[in-house]
């Protein structure tokens, strides 16, 4: 089984401009306002409180930066990975200026950061079929490069019961559905995440 046996605030910066380069592989998350990044950080690094949430949607305007130590029990390898927090999408209570320029430095990011190997996609199980998120996915894979890949997590999945749960299977039969609250498939997910960003 793969863990996280350390996770850290590195940084947070308002553009890649002045980003610092780490020398280690980037996951990317990224995910509408609300859908619980955070929670979701924080449960795949079990620390509580790494990643703070914000009670206002679009509040956080910054790509904040995690460096995480990963133990592969069956190898016993141990290896550090950053993970990477970026501004919820979909707010609306953010001034037309702010918000072009929020996306204008993602944009940068995602495209031309060539130390990411993966994006985790994080989708409300609620509320999975929206166009914003259909629209996030195809953004995506337009500038996909060989050595990246792209993951769904369905997050709140407590909140479903098994035929909702089938229906978003149906929808994405690769997706992960996953809750911080029972802490389901937050493990399985950790796995993944790790072995598609080192390409096992």
């Amino acid at each position: 089984m793969i863990r996280a046996i350390s996770a850290k605030f590195i940084t947070s910066t308002p553009s890649i401009k002045i980003a610092p380069e780490f020398g280690m592989s980037e996951i990317v998350f990224l995910g509408r306002s609300n859908v619980g990044k955070s929670s979701i950080i924080n449960a795949l690094t079990s620390h509580n409180s790494l990643a703070k949430s914000s009670s206002t949607p679009g509040k956080t305007q910054l790509i904040n930066f995690f460096e995480v130590g990963i133990i592969d029990d069956e190898s016993a390898e141990k290896f550090n990975v950053m993970f990477v927090d970026l501004p919820g999408f979909g707010y609306a209570k953010v001034a037309k200026s702010l918000h072009n320029e929020w996306r204008k430095n993602l944009d940068e990011y995602l495209k031309f950061r060539t130390t990411i190997r993966l994006f985790v996609h994080l989708i409300d199980s609620r509320h999975f079929n929206l166009d914003i998120d259909k629209n996030v996915n195809e953004y995506i894979k337009s500038f996909l490069r060989p050595d990246q890949k792209l993951i769904n997590l369905y997050t709140k999945s407590d909140k479903l019961n098994q035929s909702l749960k089938s229906a978003v299977l149906k929808h994405d039969p690769d997706g992960i559905l996953v809750s911080t609250l029972n802490k389901n498939n937050i493990n399985k997910a950790l796995n993944i995440i790790i072995k598609e960003t080192l390409g096992r």
